[in-house]
C-alpha cells in the first residue's frame, strides 16, 4: 500500500446560499489535494498532517476527514486555537472571491505541537507534499522548524512533492515568498505549479521560461498546469503536453488545481504513466469547476473517475 502525507490547513467553508442563507463545509487546498486523492485511489494511505483545536467545529472536521477515509493521525490539537474560516463568493463566470478569518488558526500553530512520533510516521511514507499556502501560514521561526522536518524525512528517503499555490495576501512580500519557494523547489521532486504562479510571482509567462527556471533544481517530474489549456510534464525520460478538454458549464473553479494535483499524484503512484495521469486529473478537475464549493459529490465524482479507468482498459485492449 503506496502511503502519502499531505500537510496543510483546513478551514471552515462558507458559501452564500438561497435566501441568503450560509452552506456550510470543510474545505483548504492541501486538504481538497487529500480528499480527492483517496476518493481516486482508494486503496492508497492518504494522512492529512494539520492541527485543530478542541471545538465544536474542530470535531465535525476531525469526522469529515475520517469519513473521507483520510487518516488522521498526524493531527495535533490546540488548546488555545480553533480552525480558520472563509467566505467564498463566485461571479457568472465561476471566478471566486475569498474573505478570511484565518490569523489565529490552530493550521498555523502546528509546528510547535509536532512531536516524535509525527516524524517518525512521515518518515515511513513514499511521497510527502505540501504548498506554497501550507508555508505561507507558518510563523518565520516555524518556517525554520519546517525545512528542518522536511530535511529528515528526505533523508528517510521520502519523495517530495510540492505545489507553489502562490497567495500574494498570505506573505510579508514577494521576496518572502521567493526565499521560502526557492528552498521549496531545491527539497522537492515533484513540482506542480499553475502557470499563473510564475506570472504573478516571477514575471513569467511562458513555459519555456519557466522550464527552464526549474532546470537548475532536481526536479524529477515538472507538472505545469496552464489553466483551460493544457498541461505540460517534464520527466526524466519525456516530454508530454496535452490539451485540456473545455468545460462550457463552469459554476465554480475553487479546488479545480487541488484536486487535479490528488488524482495525478495518485495516479502516479498507482503506476499510471504520464498521460494517462494527467487524463485522469484533468477529468476530475473538470468535473469540480463545473459544481460549487470545493469538494464536489462523491458520487459525480466516482462517476467520472470510473469512466475514465474504463476507458484506459478499452485503450489497454
Amino acid at each position: 500500500m503506496q502511503k502519502v502525507v499531505l500537510f496543510g490547513e483546513c478551514m471552515l467553508e462558507l458559501r452564500q446560499a438561497q435566501n441568503n442563507t450560509m452552506h456550510r463545509s470543510f474545505a483548504g487546498d492541501v486538504f481538497n489535494t487529500a480528499v480527492y486523492q483517496k476518493r481516486a485511489f482508494a486503496q492508497q494511505s492518504v494522512s492529512f498532517m494539520s492541527a485543530l483545536g478542541n471545538d465544536v467545529i474542530s470535531q465535525d472536521l476531525l469526522q469529515n476527514c475520517q469519513q473521507e477515509g483520510l487518516e488522521t493521525r498526524l493531527i495535533r490539537h490546540s488548546a488555545l486555537h480553533n480552525p480558520g474560516i472563509y467566505l467564498v463568493q463566485t461571479d457568472a463566470q465561476g471566478e471566486r472571491s475569498f474573505l478570511y478569518w484565518r490569523e489565529n488558526s490552530a493550521a498555523r500553530q502546528v509546528m510547535k505541537l509536532l512531536d516524535e512520533d509525527v516524524l517518525q510516521q512521515v518518515c515511513k511514507a513514499d511521497l510527502f507534499f505540501f504548498s506554497g499556502i501550507s508555508l505561507a501560514i507558518l510563523a518565520p521561526e516555524d518556517r525554520v522548524l519546517f525545512w528542518q522536518f522536511l530535511s529528515d524525512v528526505q533523508k528517510a528517503g521520502v519523495s517530495i512533492a510540492f505545489d507553489p499555490n502562490y497567495r500574494a495576501r498570505l506573505w510579508a512580500s514577494p521576496e518572502d515568498a521567493r526565499q521560502q519557494f526557492a528552498f521549496a523547489f531545491a527539497a522537492s521532486s515533484i513540482v506542480l505549479p499553475g502557470i499563473e504562479d510564475f506570472a504573478t510571482l516571477y514575471d513569467l509567462h511562458e513555459l519555456k521560461e519557466i522550464v527552464a527556471f526549474c532546470q537548475p533544481f532536481n526536479i524529477t517530474e515538472l507538472v505545469v498546469k496552464n489553466g483551460s489549456n493544457s498541461v505540460f510534464c517534464r520527466t526524466e525520460q519525456l516530454d508530454v503536453t496535452l490539451a485540456i478538454k473545455a468545460v462550457t458549464n463552469v459554476v465554480d473553479t475553487t479546488s479545480a488545481g487541488d484536486s487535479f494535483n490528488g488524482v495525478y499524484l495518485g495516479a502516479r503512484l498507482a503506476g499510471y504513466a504520464v498521460k494517462q495521469a494527467i487524463e485522469l486529473a484533468a477529468s476530475a478537475a473538470g468535473l469540480v469547476i463545473q459544481h460549487p464549493g470545493a469538494i464536489v459529490p462523491n458520487e459525480n465524482f466516482q462517476a467520472v473517475i470510473a469512466q475514465q479507468k474504463l476507458a484506459f482498459e478499452h485503450q489497454a485492449k
